[in-house]
């Protein structure tokens, strides 16, 4: 416990320390799963968009500019401050809310607040399996009958498995930045009592990285 609790103090001092050594340092442009949670959000009839994982905001104000409401989340204050500042100059702070929030904790959210949930490679941080299930079952609970989840993680599949300082539980730290790598049974398991729409294959970045983009419903 306390070897977990010491990864995620230096994995928050980490991503702290890269947002404000490289602001704004995955661009303006949205991911490719943003662009298709959107779609998927939209065809659901969803209106208020909960991003886990915000990081310096490029999704959260795509989500933004598309009309969605949208609550950011995200353990460092510096990348949410980025995501305030650009949400301004872009003319969408009225339709963006931050709070700075790690995810180990209960989401700061009611009951069947939210029509739509995204986490970009969030769920494959420095988490452990039992703190994943916890945080979909908090994500289960603050949707509302209906409600879309979609996310992504990095897969055994991916380069860097197994590669760098083994922290157990697949996890695995290379270049400083811990990941949880997925194997295909935890995703099923975390699509328990949901219905699973789709579990797609992609590659992002230069190594590639080797990635799921999950789609899970919760049942009406």
């Amino acid at each position: 416990m306390a070897e977990e609790q010491e990864l995620a103090d230096a994995q928050r001092a980490h991503w702290q320390d890269t947002y404000a050594a490289h602001p704004g340092m995955y661009g303006e442009q949205p991911s490719a799963p943003a662009v298709h949670a959107a779609e998927v959000f939209r065809t659901a009839g969803a209106r208020d968009v909960l991003e886990l994982g915000a990081g310096h905001g490029r999704d959260a104000l795509f989500f933004a500019r598309e009309g969605f409401t949208v609550q950011a989340t995200d353990f460092s204050p510096t990348g949410l401050e980025q995501l305030r500042g650009a949400s301004l100059r872009q003319g969408v702070d009225q339709r963006v809310t931050t709070t700075v929030h790690d995810v180990r904790e209960p989401l700061p959210l009611p009951d069947a607040s939210v029509d739509a949930v995204f986490a970009h490679m969030l769920l494959c941080m420095a988490l452990s399996t039992k703190e994943i299930h916890a945080l979909v079952g908090e994500v289960r609970r603050v949707l509302r009958p209906g409600g879309v989840f979609v996310y992504t993680v990095r897969h055994t599949g991916d380069a860097h498995y197994g590669a760098g300082i083994a922290h157990g539980d697949d996890i695995h730290e290379h270049g400083g930045f811990a990941v949880h790598f997925f194997p295909r049974d935890l995703v099923d398991a975390l699509a328990d009592g949901w219905t699973l729409n789709e579990v797609h294959a992609f590659e992002e970045g230069d190594l590639p990285r080797r990635l799921w983009r999950v789609t899970q419903t919760l049942p009406r």
